[in-house]
């Protein structure tokens, strides 16, 4: 019987297998025209893996109906062009109020924003900065328990666990009380818990909708283009936004990956109007049947004080942009650094442009620091991260891993000047393969608030050196460099 499965293999699947796999080679090459790196990457894993190459790609890879699937979302995207137009005229022309008036060096990155990503600058806002999840979500469960008319939340990543459950009872409670309530879940990231977790809230009016529930799909079998943002938006008045997904480990709960460090922050002011538009697309291209319309109700005037101040702009980026939005808003921040560059993230898998960037200014003589786990939830991402941080070393950066419990936060703080904070990691799947959401924040305070958190987080971080990384085993060292041979991939 085993040796009749086996000749079966051989005689069948595989050749079938290997046919499938020069077919996938030549979509790569031909059809999709993927950029030179992750090219070749795939065509290695295809024609030398076949069969991990082959599902890898399936899952993961192929991505030759992407214009057909966000034609809408970019549809949607232009409703935006007025607002931009008219910002980008006035930009040059008056100065913005305030202590720390904006330099025409950050007015440039703005404009740079306005016209790539269509995102307007607000001023009128308060924020506050969350490093801890218990505060974060104490703070967002109090704001929807006091939500009077609507509440909108976009999450990655929703588990049937203390906290899940704690939010959906006080996202039930309110439904109940007549506030309309929208959840929208990516597909794979809140699959975990099942229709009896939802059936209270739905029962009581809130309306639930899933953004791109495709694992399983057969026609749309992927892992990529996932959609990565945690975005709340209660009463159009305040908003949440960074690291943070809805589950136990990210109140530092399990006991792995605790103390979990993450960071996000909440706005009130005019920036939540941008969060909230953010939200009106991607629910209008998952939830088909519900359709969000402008109204008054979702965009008031806001609750900021009038002498409120911190200039906002909320980026995004996704596989439905044709430009990145978001890796570029990471480029200009370092290009415009003229003493420090500080970045903390759990994933580091820069391109070229971003080595180069990091590069050149630490050779500038720029305090450039990195900071990025010791634990490892990935592997594969956590080694292929080591080998650009190792490089990066050799050329003046100065690079740290977080050693106690979990580092998570995704933001980068220049000069105490700016600092942007939001979902997006610091690699080619956060650049190009999800959507992303970042709060970039042009602002002496919040950036100078950021800093002295990273400073703080020194105390239990160790130094990654040159004389660290040549004493490494030669088994890690082989570790990194597969890791860094189909890290285009990851």
């Amino acid at each position: 019987m085993i040796h009749d499965l086996v000749l079966f293999l051989n005689d069948f699947i595989l050749p079938i297998i290997f046919i499938v796999n020069i077919l996938f080679a030549i979509t790569v090459v031909f059809i999709e025209r993927k950029n030179p790196t992750a090219t070749i990457a795939w065509l290695m894993a295809l024609l030398l893996l076949p069969v991990v190459g082959f599902i890898l790609y399936l899952f993961v890879g192929q991505s030759f109906y992407r214009e057909r699937m966000f034609r809408v979302k970019k549809e949607d995207d232009e409703s935006l062009t007025t607002i931009i137009e008219s910002q980008k005229k006035e930009l040059f022309v008056n100065d913005v109020p305030g202590e720390h008036p904006i330099s025409d060096a950050y007015k440039r990155m703005m404009f740079m924003l306005m016209e790539s990503n269509k995102a307007p600058v607000t001023v009128r806002n308060e924020v506050n900065v969350f490093i801890d999840g218990n505060d974060k979500f104490k703070a967002l469960v109090d704001a929807i328990r006091g939500a009077q008319d609507h509440i909108h939340l976009e999450y990655y990543i929703l588990k049937d666990d203390e906290i899940g459950n704690e939010v959906f009872a006080a996202l039930t409670e309110r439904a109940q009380a007549g506030v309309t309530v929208r959840f929208l879940g990516d597909g794979l990231g809140c699959a975990g818990p099942g229709k009896k977790f939802f059936e209270p809230y739905q029962k009581a009016g809130g309306k639930l909708a899933f953004f791109f529930p495709s694992l399983m799909n057969i026609s749309h079998p992927r892992l990529n283009y996932r959609n990565h943002r945690k975005i709340a938006v209660i009463d159009g008045k305040v908003g949440f936004i960074g690291g943070f997904n809805i589950g136990d480990d990210y109140l530092s709960r399990i006991p792995q990956w605790a103390p979990w460090r993450d960071t996000a922050v909440q706005v009130s002011g005019d920036a939540v109007l941008a969060m909230q538009m953010r939200f009106f697309l991607d629910w209008n291209y998952a939830a088909k049947d519900d359709t969000l319309e402008y109204s008054p109700r979702f965009f008031p005037d806001n609750g900021a004080p009038v002498d409120a101040w911190v200039p906002i702009q909320i980026v995004s980026g996704g596989p439905d942009t044709y430009w990145n939005p978001i890796k570029e808003s990471y480029l200009k921040l370092i290009t415009l650094a003229s003493d420090s560059v500080y970045i903390q993230t759990p994933y580091f898998i820069p391109d070229e442009s971003i080595m180069d960037a990091l590069r050149m200014a630490a050779l500038s003589g720029i305090d450039v620091r990195i900071m990025m786990p010791a634990k490892p939830d990935h592997m594969f991402v956590y080694w292929a991260g080591y080998s650009y941080i190792e490089q990066l070393v050799e050329s003046g950066v100065r690079a740290y891993t977080y050693d106690t419990g979990f580092i998570h936060a995704k933001t980068i703080v220049v000069d105490e000047v700016a600092a942007s904070v939001g979902s997006a990691n610091w690699d080619v799947r956060s650049f190009r393969l999800n959507f992303e959401t970042n709060t970039i924040m042009y602002d002496h305070t919040i950036a100078k608030e950021l800093k002295e958190f990273f400073i703080h987080d020194l105390q239990v971080c160790t130094e990654l050196t040159k004389e660290r990384f040549e004493a490494l085993p030669t088994k890690i060292k082989i570790k990194q460099s597969i890791s860094r041979l189909f890290s285009p991939l990851l």
